[in-house]
């Protein structure tokens, strides 16, 4: 940033909880350290995720006029000199929305994602395009200045409010000395070692090259149980090694989600289809991924078991930097529909009450509404270990049943196309990614799947079609997309 420039706006982007306005007001205070006036202003944005909200801090200095300078309350397109967006997808709202320009703008980013409502609930991969977001971030901006600053806020402790004014520092966009950005820390007398530790870090990334997200790397799960050293040894024995990794995290997969005999009875499907694979084997490899996602659906015992594991509690702690004197509540929105509630039931009293309409009926009242439950509480917490407690019950409950007949059609759908033509079996294998999740979500992809199987029986088409029809389920939530292709079929 030129010293001779006397006025100066920035933009910044932050969802809930991030400390924008923290960021924006340690800004301020190093401005008026340094002799400049400041304002600050904020506009909450339509909430995603945790909500987004864009903060406005214009700095300006005396140009010796002796007029007090009249300034703007929000950012515009066009005059913004340094945007600070603490999350991908914000850095691409601040270039669509022309707030970073080429010729004027330091664009300060981090390059992770949290993912929104939207992405996360969409049939197929929803993901907003990051490699898109970054390429026009250097495009649209004088500096682009982007790295991973979740990864920075653990690896320093702190919070990524001090990791974004770090890398403002870093970044050289503002004619002030580091020290009073120290200074202005250190005056807040908040967490002061902690933020003064991620200060450093953000300023130390801001002077790299644009770095993205380090890929997690998911390591083969190890055997700690007898039964388990017997199950990974059946793997390689059996089992083509193009194979092994998934298959191993399908076993864990499957131990973890009800018992050793049903990952046993996961590997005997697995080995049937193996027999009709050659080389390089990646319809057993796909098969052995997809098989375990099916065999693990997500059944009201599951949610309730997922839901209160110690593991999740401790997640949520670290994710909002809890201190370990501090109480977390943690509420959730539960809406089980009659059917998730008879589908836990043995298949005898499930099916029973959802074919009877007047039963229906009247337990169905109970089921209208969604509720907020604090799982952190006595109550709700002890209500749901029992129901995920019911897991040994599983495989004579209703669902279980419909789930293991629908496994076992498609995978007799998946041996008799291998036996002909093994590119149609691998795309048979993987229209099982239209069925996920639970409730609606689960609902209407297994109306996707089942139109697509339905008219693969009546037309034995090829993979080329097969990839069509399931990329058309996965594009559109509404089924219309789908509906009239097989309707013009």
């Amino acid at each position: 940033m030129t010293d001779h420039k006397n006025r100066i706006t920035i933009a910044i982007l932050a969802l809930g909880g991030q400390g924008g306005g923290v960021l924006a007001d340690w800004i301020q205070e190093v401005a008026r350290h340094e002799g400049w006036l400041a304002q600050g202003t904020s506009v909450p944005g339509v909430a995603q995720r945790t909500g987004s909200t864009v903060y406005y801090v214009e700095l300006s200095r005396d140009d010796g006029s002796g007029r007090i300078p009249v300034m703007a309350q929000m950012p515009m397109p066009g005059d913004v000199d340094i945007v600070v967006a603490s999350e991908l997808m914000e850095t691409g709202r601040a270039v669509l929305r022309g707030f970073s320009t080429k010729e004027r703008t330091t664009l300060i980013g981090s390059t992770h994602r949290i993912y929104a409502i939207g992405e996360k609930s969409a049939m197929g991969d929803g993901r907003g395009n990051g490699d898109r977001i970054i390429e026009a971030a250097g495009e649209r901006s004088r500096k682009f200045i982007g790295f991973d600053m979740e990864a920075a806020t653990d690896r320093a402790g702190s919070v990524i409010s001090a990791i974004m004014f770090g890398a403002l520092a870093g970044s050289d966009a503002l004619p002030f000395p580091t020290e009073t950005f120290h200074r202005a820390i250190k005056e807040s007398g908040i967490a002061v070692a902690s933020n003064l530790r991620g200060f450093a870090e953000g300023f130390e990334q801001a002077r790299q090259p644009v770095a993205m997200p380090a890929k997690i790397a998911h390591e083969r799960p190890v055997p700690t149980t007898p039964r388990g050293s017997e199950l990974a040894a059946r793997i390689q024995n059996e089992l083509p090694v193009a194979a092994e990794d998934h298959a191993l995290h399908g076993v864990a997969r499957l131990m973890d989600y009800q018992d050793a005999s049903y990952a046993g009875l996961y590997l005997d499907r697995l080995k049937a289809i193996a027999a009709l694979d050659a080389a390089p084997y990646e319809l057993t490899a796909e098969t052995s991924r997809h098989l375990a996602l099916w065999m693990s659906y997500e059944d009201t015992i599951r949610v309730a078991d997922l839901k209160t594991r110690s593991t999740r509690f401790d997640r949520v702690r670290g994710e909002v930097k809890a201190q370990d004197e501090q109480v977390i509540a943690i509420t959730e929105f539960m809406h089980p529909r009659l059917r998730e509630m008879c589908e836990m039931l043995p298949a005898s009293i499930g099916s029973r009450i959802l074919g009877s309409p007047s039963a229906s009926r009247f337990l169905g009242r109970f089921f209208t509404k969604g509720r907020h439950v604090q799982t952190t509480s006595v109550k709700w917490f002890l209500m749901l270990r029992l129901v995920a407690g019911l897991r040994p019950m599983r495989p004579r409950s209703l669902r279980y049943q419909e789930e293991q007949q629908r496994i076992e059609h498609w995978l007799e759908l998946v041996a008799d196309a291998a036996r002909r033509d093994r590119a149609t079996a691998l795309e048979l294998v993987r229209c099982q990614r239209l069925i996920k999740g639970y409730g609606d979500t689960f609902d209407r992809g297994l109306r996707n799947y089942s139109a697509i199987i339905d008219y693969y029986r009546e037309n034995p088409v090829g993979a080329e079609r097969l990839t069509e029809l399931r990329e058309l389920a996965l594009s559109d939530e509404t089924c219309q997309a789908l509906d009239r292709a097989l309707v013009a079929a």
